[in-house]
């Protein structure tokens, strides 16, 4: 993945299915969007870990009209914010699967998937509501 920055690693990973975030090797917290130096304590050294796709929704929203780049994805599709207990609090993005009605607090697991799109290959976590 040439051209990326500090998250180089995240993307990598998530191609290949797996999640990986950076936490501070000095102060230990997890950092996202991923720094090259720590906000908390300036460290410069950072530690990638391999971090379960599980966690609770924090937020949700519903798209119903398509825009450039989502028209594969169908319309309406439902965007979730996740929080990662494992990791901090962390919060990413990414598409919620099936017909389920999406609900503040509820557990998902994820999994990476790729999507290729205008030429492209987008890695992205898909989200589905635990039973």
């Amino acid at each position: 993945m040439k051209g990326l920055g500090a998250d180089k690693r995240y993307w990598e990973a998530l191609s290949d299915g797996r999640l990986e975030l950076p936490q501070c090797a000095a102060c230990g917290r997890w950092r996202w969007p991923a720094p090259f130096r720590c906000g908390d304590c300036g460290g410069w050294d950072f530690n990638w870990q391999t971090v379960e796709m599980r966690g609770e929704i924090y937020s949700w929203t519903r798209t119903w009209h398509p825009f450039e780049g989502t028209e594969h994805l169908g319309s309406p599709f439902v965007t979730l914010s996740v929080a990662l207990p494992r990791a901090g609090g962390v919060r990413l993005m990414g598409l919620l699967d099936g017909e389920v009605e999406p609900a503040i607090g509820a557990i998902v697991t994820g999994k990476g998937a790729v999507s290729h799109v205008y030429g492209r290959d987008i890695p992205a976590i898909r989200w589905q509501v635990s039973q």
